[in-house]
């Protein structure tokens, strides 16, 4: 399982880089920040999209810095993964760099 997630890892870097990526190739390299996000709320669906994935990342925020004032650990690098790449990175991290914790608190239940 654990390869699993250090799969996903790596599909959580590629995949919304190759789309930034190909959007900025659609736009001749020229980074605007106020249009990206107009185009990545251009519609309703892609708008429940974000608000989804919004809440989720907010969520893991919350739930790491939770963790670490329960039990210290360190959060830099999970936080590195959220802000400079994303949500997709960065769950699949934690789980990654957590199965054998995880592991044992489900063999527990």
């Amino acid at each position: 399982m654990k390869k699993i997630f250090l799969l996903l890892c790596f599909l959580g870097i590629a995949f919304p880089y190759y789309y930034l990526i190909k959007y900025l190739e659609d736009k001749n390299w020229v980074w605007s920040l106020s249009d990206f996000f107009a185009e990545a709320n251009s519609n309703y669906a892609s708008s429940m999209l974000s608000a989804d994935l919004g809440v989720a990342a907010l969520s893991f925020f919350i739930f790491i810095i939770y963790s670490f004032y329960k039990k210290p650990i360190k959060i830099l690098k999970y936080m590195a993964c959220l802000f400079l790449v994303g949500f997709s990175l960065a769950l699949p991290f934690y789980f990654y760099d957590n199965f054998d914790n995880l592991k044992s608190r489900l063999n527990n239940i």
